[in-house]
């Protein structure tokens, strides 16, 4: 019983720190950011 009790504490934790809210946003101001620029056409 106590195996089971850690193993979905674990699980728990494990689920809890997976990912974050949002889309990633590059750190600065919005017009200093360059980032993702397109690839050039050849």
């Amino acid at each position: 019983m106590r195996a089971v009790a850690l193993l979905l504490l674990a699980l728990a934790c494990g689920l809890a720190a997976c990912g974050k809210k949002n889309a990633p946003q590059p750190p600065g101001p919005p017009d200093q950011i360059t980032f993702p620029r397109t690839y050039p056409a050849y």
